[in-house]
């Protein structure tokens, strides 16, 4: 099989374990193996075609990936996720809501809740923000807030 072949292998390879590892080292790695592809293609000897793979590979290593890295976490907002996404909702009181419990409504979950002041109550009927979850119940507060 020609050294050429087996090097396109390898990048393709590489790439398809970076699709797993998220890291963007095996990218930098598959730039390394095209490098020595193309050593192999111009017909360079094998330890030529190992140079350009290591030397390609630690360039795109010290040189891009910190690049590439900065632009995908700056430019990816945080996600939230789980309970995290409920922070901030309006929900209604299904049972009067004060510091000890309390029950409220979002679309169709009904969850367990708790006023965040002692001494705020909540009506039935009446819409809360959630401000927070703490386990599996909801703090809540004054939706006008």
């Amino acid at each position: 099989m020609a050294a050429w072949l087996l090097w396109l292998i390898a990048a393709g390879l590489f790439a398809a374990g970076e699709v797993v590892s998220l890291d963007l080292v095996l990218l930098m790695f598959a730039g390394g193996a095209l490098g020595g592809m193309t050593v192999a293609l111009l017909g360079g000897a094998t330890v030529l075609q190992l140079i350009a793979f290591i030397a390609v590979s630690g360039l795109l290593l010290v040189l891009v990936r910190p690049i590439a890295t900065r632009h995908l976490t700056n430019r990816t907002p945080l996600q939230l996720d789980g309970v995290d996404t409920l922070i901030g909702r309006t929900a209604k009181v299904t049972r009067d809501v004060d510091s000890s419990g309390g029950r409220i409504r979002m679309g169709a979950d009904e969850w367990t809740a708790r006023s965040q002041h002692s001494g705020e109550t909540f009506a039935v009927g009446e819409t809360v923000r959630i401000l927070q979850v703490d386990g599996a119940t909801a703090v809540v507060g004054d939706a006008l807030e």
